[in-house]
């Protein structure tokens, strides 16, 4: 595992999440307002242990995981399905297989150049989406110990800062 995929990623592609969100059986208003949102998803990475922020201006979603281990996943805001997940490495690729309700679930995640690739696939339909890496704040130097905990307060609210 040479990747890192910690950072904040910006959606610019987004291709057949209306036949992805139609097999998971979500409804048509939710579906038609999820169509029209652009995510940002903000991935913590520590080795194989993952946090990854999918953060919009309707709902916000957060997963998190250890390589490896399967773990009980709601799919809380989105379809709102309980499945046993597991995500595994394979070369640099992030691979999950969702087990419960529905059929051949799963996502994967890869990085190429300076894109995040996601594949989100259930039953026959396959979503693919691309985001591009942002600006990170991160390595910004603060010089006061009150915007070091101001930093921290609006990232843990989910706020997005934007330079």
């Amino acid at each position: 595992m040479a990747v890192n995929y910690t950072g904040t990623w910006d959606m610019i592609s987004n291709v057949n999440f209306e036949g992805y969100m139609i097999a998971l059986g979500i409804d048509f208003a939710t579906r038609k307002v999820a169509a029209l949102l652009k995510p940002q998803k903000v991935i913590k990475q520590d080795g194989d242990q993952f946090i990854i922020r999918t953060l919009t201006s309707f709902r916000n979603y957060e997963i998190a995981f250890q390589v490896g281990e399967e773990y009980k996943e709601v799919t809380k805001g989105m379809d709102n399905r309980i499945c046993k997940s597991v995500v595994n490495w394979e070369n640099d690729k992030l691979v999950c297989v969702q087990r419960g309700e529905k059929r051949n679930r799963s996502w994967t995640h890869w990085i190429q150049g300076n894109e995040l690739h996601l594949e989100l696939t259930c039953e026959d339909q396959v979503c693919k989406q691309v985001y591009k890496r942002t600006l990170s704040v991160f390595p910004l130097k603060f010089s006061y110990p009150c915007q070091i905990m101001c930093y921290d307060f609006f990232l843990n609210a989910n706020f997005q800062m934007r330079i």
